[in-house]
């Protein structure tokens, strides 16, 4: 059984140099919460952030948004089939802007797959206490481990990008692509990391506005808890 040292917040997100190196335009941030929980009403926020969306899609579908083809190219350097592995932020924007609900799974999730939207740009929630060590994002060796939703265990591919931690468990497979069940949030969660990352050329300009908008969108949700923000990494 896996045991976990309770970290000081903030938490940082490493690189590896060999993807700093193909991706030079890469920006991300990182905001820590503590203290929050799930009887949170964030509708009027989503409503707000899904509005920015709308407006959006109505002039261009997502797959014309600079955002989102950056993640396609960066995924075609990858040897990743574009449209076969969508970026979590191109796969909400696509369900969105066919009607289909997404997932009400945590308020929180709501408002972060809400931000995501309004933005274009992916958004991960890890929940810390699940995480152990620190976090990078690098190439797999193939001897990672990574738990689906399901429960099942796999194997990361050679080479292909990952969220790992020190223990050598994957968080995130195929980078933005498809996230962990072990550290997803649940109505227990108290601690969290939210990762925003983007690639396109004002990605530093968009990352600093996200995390802004976000902060202050927890804030008035979550007055109760401790909000960090660590941008432009």
């Amino acid at each position: 059984m896996e045991t976990f040292k309770k970290r000081d917040l903030p938490m940082s997100l490493h690189y590896a140099p060999e993807i700093r190196s193909l991706f030079g335009r890469l920006h991300s941030g990182i905001v820590t919460v503590d203290g929050f929980h799930s009887n949170a009403n964030p509708s009027e926020q989503i409503a707000f952030l899904h509005d920015i969306a709308d407006k959006r899609l109505a002039t261009a579908s997502e797959g014309e948004f600079v955002e989102i083809k950056a993640w396609r190219r960066a995924y075609s350097t990858l040897g990743l089939k574009p449209t076969q592995y969508r970026c979590a932020a191109e796969a909400l924007l696509r369900r969105h802007r066919k009607g289909g609900e997404l997932p009400e799974l945590h308020p929180l999730i709501g408002l972060c797959n809400a931000v995501s939207l309004a933005f274009a740009i992916p958004v991960a929630v890890f929940d810390l206490d699940r995480v152990a060590g620190e976090m990078t994002v690098r190439p797999a060796n193939g001897k990672e481990y990574y738990e689906s939703f399901t429960g099942e265990t796999e194997n990361p591919e050679v080479g292909e990008v990952i969220f790992v931690d020190t223990s050598g468990r994957a968080h995130a497979r195929r980078w933005t692509h498809r996230q962990s069940g072990w550290s997803a949030v649940s109505s227990t969660t108290c601690r969290v990391m939210i990762v925003a990352e983007a690639l396109h050329e004002t990605s530093r300009e968009d990352i600093a506005a996200l995390l802004s908008t976000l902060t202050k969108l927890l804030c008035q949700i979550w007055p109760e808890a401790s909000v960090s923000v660590e941008g432009s990494l």
